[in-house]
């Protein structure tokens, strides 16, 4: 496994929020809430986007998991139909280059998670966890395969 200890820098983002199962029903989240909405405030494909999980689906209940659907947005934009702002937190992030369906992100998650932190002398710090899709990230409609960086804070132990 790969994993980049990278430094980033605060990111202002607009943003919709999901209560439910994670999973194959993000993408769907993405596709009726999310998509509609960037294309009418002209936030297509050039323009970075995060998916932030708040929650270990393994000890919170499935209906109650958090996740924010996100654009990065300018410090002075104006948020429109619903959708909130706020700033995700820069710092030291591991990340994780993945590509691959809403039925496999999970396992990458755990990977790192679960099998990556425990041994690097690193410790998660309150800041969010997220997915972070630059511009132009791929994304195949058919197969569901998309591109990202998981990132998850860290801090020494």
């Amino acid at each position: 496994m790969k994993v980049k200890l990278i430094d980033r820098q605060p990111a202002t983002i607009a943003y919709f929020r999901r209560l439910g199962p994670y999973g194959e029903s993000i993408s769907e989240f993405w596709q009726n809430t999310y998509k509609p909405w960037a294309v009418m405030n002209k936030l297509g494909g050039d323009h970075a986007r995060y998916g932030i999980s708040y929650d270990d689906p393994s000890i919170t209940a499935a209906h109650q998991c958090r996740y924010d659907a996100c654009a990065e947005v300018a410090p002075d934009f104006v948020a429109t139909g619903g959708a909130l702002k706020s700033i995700i937190p820069g710092g030291r992030y591991a990340m994780l280059s993945f590509k691959g369906s809403a039925k496999n992100v999970g396992d990458a998650w755990n990977a790192l998670l679960r099998d990556w932190l425990p041994s690097s002398g690193l410790q998660l710090d309150a800041r969010p966890c997220f997915e972070y899709y630059p511009k132009g990230a791929a994304y195949d409609a058919q197969t569901g395969v998309f591109e990202c960086e998981i990132c998850i804070p860290v801090v020494p132990l």
